[in-house]
């Protein structure tokens, strides 16, 4: 049975919204969980070369995943999503961009081995883990924002999974809470190395609340921690030049 939702239900539950300075055309849920910040820095951070296949884990209504796809038009990316109202969206924005030919969205969830959803080893694999796996460290969520927000699995489950995702060489970045990064770096550590971590600031005179991290499985090179990104201006309030460049797609959030 078609998962896709009508036109008119799609009108009535969900918005349609323009990122990367109107380039991306995305519909998502009215109510729930909603593409920001997060995804925006996720996909400029994804630096696949021409030919190279991408899976994103959680993928959601498809905002990182788009976006990385709009950025890197010579590579071609899987979305792997376990919420069938999510996936159907994802599915309805690939189309809606015209992203079909190199853009695909996949039923499937974390807690399975990639080979057993048919996937062959990427060169690069992306995820905004949820931030939470502990229901009582923080007010439970709406329930249309649970799944976006905690991990049933924990960490540690996709943490295997992207590291399963990719071939040796094959590069896994994630975007996550900046009090977690000694986790994503011993989980990934576990068959990944060579880690470049980008510290995302909300004001400069505050601490990171985000943390970008990039691993290379079976890497050997030493730990870089790179210029960290400012997102707000203390004084207007506003986005810094630096992130507005990169929420309009007009700038990229490199790994030298």
């Amino acid at each position: 049975m078609d998962s896709t939702p009508s036109p008119a239900q799609a009108e009535a539950d969900t918005t349609q919204d323009r990122f990367l300075g109107g380039r991306l055309l995305l519909r998502q849920p009215r109510k729930g969980y909603r593409a920001g910040m997060d995804a925006a820095l996720l996909a400029a951070a994804c630096d696949a070369g021409p030919g190279q296949g991408v899976v994103e884990a959680g993928c959601g209504a498809g905002a990182a995943l788009l976006s990385a796809a709009l950025r890197r038009p010579q590579s071609r990316f899987v979305g792997l999503e376990r919420d069938p109202a999510a996936l159907a969206l994802a599915r309805v924005n690939i189309a809606a961009n015209g992203l079909g030919e190199r853009v695909q969205a996949i039923a499937g969830q974390v807690s399975q081995k990639p080979s057993a959803l048919g996937l062959d080893p990427f060169d690069a694999a992306l995820a905004n883990p949820p931030f939470f796996d502990d229901p009582g460290a923080i007010r439970g969520p709406a329930p249309e924002r649970a799944g976006a927000w905690m991990a049933d699995d924990g960490l540690e489950a996709w943490t295997r999974f992207l590291l399963k995702a990719v071939r040796e060489g094959g590069t896994i970045t994630v975007i996550h809470r900046a009090d977690r990064l000694a986790d994503i770096l011993a989980l990934l550590g576990a068959g990944a190395g060579s880690f470049r971590i980008r510290p995302v600031h909300p004001f400069v005179d505050e601490p990171a609340k985000r943390v970008l991290v990039r691993a290379i499985k079976t890497g050997k090179a030493p730990l870089a921690l790179l210029p960290a990104l400012v997102l707000h201006d203390r004084e207007s309030g506003k986005h810094t030049a630096q992130a507005e460049a990169i929420l309009r797609g007009q700038a990229e959030l490199g790994w030298t």
